[in-house]
């Protein structure tokens, strides 16, 4: 009889300890999809900000159409292919953006302390929403490599969680700049 009641107990402690392991699987799923949320919250706002420097007559005519055109490529872009329009955006305002002199003379015109504030504000928040989904990606993706994850299912039919590589490095000059005011 104390046998049986020490399969049980053992029994139930792995069932606990499996319930639990699935429910932080769960969590982290969640997160995920939540730190997606964030960083195409993120994404969407610098191309917008980019498209409204682009057409604010703050750059000059080249600038502009280079910025826009990346900037409309991102917001367009379709799933498969976003990580190379925001990649392509990023090194469009890196090339706008290269030198000091010239975030200073967007700045001097009317408007352009606040789109350049702007710009900056939404350039510095990609990497980091990046960052916080790849990081839940890579918890995701070490749970779900354990064998008892794999043995019992307990991903259910979730997919494989897939980090997001691009090219999100902001302008130098245009952090500068800012954070030194």
């Amino acid at each position: 009889m104390t046998t049986l009641i020490a399969i049980a107990a053992a029994l139930a402690v792995i069932g606990i300890y499996l319930s639990w392991t699935a429910g932080r699987l769960d969590r982290l799923h969640a997160r995920i999809d939540a730190a997606r949320a964030a960083l195409d919250a993120q994404l969407v706002r610098r191309a917008s900000v980019a498209q409204e420097l682009a057409t604010s007559g703050l750059l000059d005519p080249a600038a502009a159409i280079v910025v826009y055109q990346a900037a409309h490529s991102a917001r367009q872009a379709e799933t498969e292919q976003r990580e190379v329009a925001e990649s392509d955006l990023s090194q469009a305002l890196r090339a706008v953006f290269e030198e000091p002199q010239q975030v200073e003379a967007v700045r001097d015109a009317p408007g352009g302390e606040e789109a350049i504030t702007e710009l900056a504000a939404a350039s510095r928040k990609v990497p980091m929403a990046r960052r916080f989904h790849n990081d839940a990606v890579r918890a995701a993706r070490a749970l779900r490599r354990h064998k008892k994850v794999r043995l019992f299912r307990l991903a259910g039919h979730a997919p494989f969680p897939l980090a997001v590589e691009m090219d999100d490095e902001p302008p130098a000059a245009l952090m500068e700049r800012v954070s030194a005011r």
